[in-house]
């Protein structure tokens, strides 16, 4: 068992959420189900057995979903970021994952249900750590100008000049 597990928080789509999100990432998988039992139910205005918990891992990362209520929302000061090897696999995670959601600059974006999450292929920090700093600006410059992060831009960006 990992040492720190992201927990996230719902209203009602806690399960919904962990089967849309282990549909998308290789190697992951419904760990199980907690239902809310009558003492959660009366605590938390949960229907008694309905979905409370579930347990997920996405790429081997630990994740738990929660369906506690309409209390608390996600905001940008949390992300995820999927660190992409190719431009197929950042347009594939682009597209499965702000479907229903919103679109943001320089590789963020919202999914349906709300959450943060930076696509980002790996070759940008590659491009950004550059020690001619003239071309890691150039690199920055295009990123900028970016909602989805196209790499052959970014390349292209750092090698003019």
């Amino acid at each position: 068992m990992q040492k720190i597990t992201p927990f996230l928080w719902f209203d009602n789509k806690a399960e919904e959420a962990a089967n849309f999100y282990v549909s998308l990432f290789k190697n992951s998988r419904i760990r199980g189900t907690t239902r809310y039992g009558e003492e959660g139910a009366e605590v938390s205005g949960r229907p008694k057995g309905t979905v409370m918990t579930v347990p997920f891992q996405l790429d081997g990362q630990e994740f738990v979903a929660l369906n506690g209520g309409p209390h608390f929302k996600f905001t940008e000061a949390i992300s995820f970021v999927v660190n992409c090897e190719t431009q197929e696999e950042v347009d594939e995670f682009w597209e499965k994952l702000s479907e229903g959601g919103e679109e943001g600059q320089c590789g963020w974006l919202k999914d349906k249900y709300g959450l943060s999450w930076q696509i980002v292929p790996t070759v940008l920090g590659k491009l950004m750590q550059d020690k001619d700093p003239a071309k890691s600006e150039r690199v920055m410059k295009a990123m900028l100008q970016m909602r989805k992060i196209d790499i052959k831009r970014l390349e292209q960006a750092h090698d003019q000049g």
